[in-house]
């Protein structure tokens, strides 16, 4: 088994951009931690590129969130992100271009500054979706190395596919033995907790027009369906500024959020956010607009 304190100091000497992939419950977001601990240590500049939309470390669950990490403060504040781009789910199954730009903008962006660039990924390892997100990052982020935490043989259709196609080194470490995992409950409140955080109150309501957002609305369409759907409040050069929430009350469509400054436009998401549990349902935006199912 592969020493992961070693591995962490290995990687914080070198540098440059790593990518972190493994099934939920391997450890990633702890290794990641200690690689990023070493490289402040060091006196390093590291930038950590947090791609787990779903189990989010930087910034709100469905968006990839970029943090500066100078310091040790930095470190306990990890939460807080320094740059954003919204995905708009938890999901990755049916956004995998969503993910891969929003990953790789933010990777170009952390990389002509920082002497680490550390690339936190979903649990999705295993299908289609899985190997077709992984491919896509290594293409447009280009790391490298690549480090795989598994249990067994699960990534190597993956780390197969990697050296088959691309030029970047692969090295795999086991589970940490004493990981414990987290139930999917633990899991589903942290996302609750984190929503909370990322739309908690007070939210300011912004009355806005039918003409800011991408996707465009079609002509028609019933606004009370849009109510409580996440949308990414956008800076108009292609960053997310946060969360925001629509509200369509008395035939007045608004979105309810801490960014109304500086927001230029309006990205749907794919779910909708209860805001009195802060509990998320999947949305097909395709079917919300025209009724159709895929």
């Amino acid at each position: 088994m592969t020493d992961h304190t070693q591995l962490a100091a290995t990687i914080a000497d070198q540098g440059g951009v790593v990518m972190l992939i493994g099934a939920p419950d391997t450890g990633k977001s702890t290794l990641a931690r200690e690689i990023l601990r070493q490289s402040i240590a060091k006196g390093k500049v590291a930038a950590l590129v947090d791609a787990d939309v779903a189990q989010s470390t930087v910034g709100p669950p469905g968006c990839v969130g970029l943090k500066w990490l100078r310091t040790s403060d930095d470190l306990t504040e990890i939460s807080k992100a320094d740059a954003l781009r919204f995905v708009g789910s938890t999901n990755p199954s049916r956004l995998v271009l969503q993910m891969v730009l929003a990953t790789a903008a933010l990777v170009e962006q952390a990389r002509a500054t920082a002497d680490l660039v550390l690339i936190d990924t979903t649990g999705a390892v295993s299908g289609v979706v899985g190997q077709t997100l992984k491919y896509h990052k290594v293409e447009t982020c280009h790391p490298e190395l690549v480090v795989g935490l598994q249990r067994g043989a699960e990534l190597e259709p993956i780390i197969g596919m990697l050296q088959r196609f691309f030029s970047v080194d692969v090295t795999t470490a086991d589970v940490h033995p004493e990981l414990i995992p987290l139930s999917p409950d633990v899991r589903s409140e942290a996302r609750v907790q984190q929503l909370k955080l990322a739309l908690s109150d007070p939210l300011e309501a912004w009355r806005i027009r039918p003409t800011v957002f991408a996707p465009t609305l079609p002509t028609g369409l019933d606004l009370d369906r849009l109510a409580g759907m996440v949308v990414g409040v956008q800076d108009g050069v292609g960053a997310c500024l946060g969360l925001g929430v629509l509200d369509y009350t008395d035939g007045v469509l608004r979105v309810l959020t801490n960014h109304g400054e500086g927001m230029q436009g309006l990205r749907l998401g794919s779910m909708r956010v209860d805001l009195s549990t802060f509990e998320t349902k999947p949305v097909n935006l395709r079917e919300l607009m025209f009724g159709l199912a895929l």
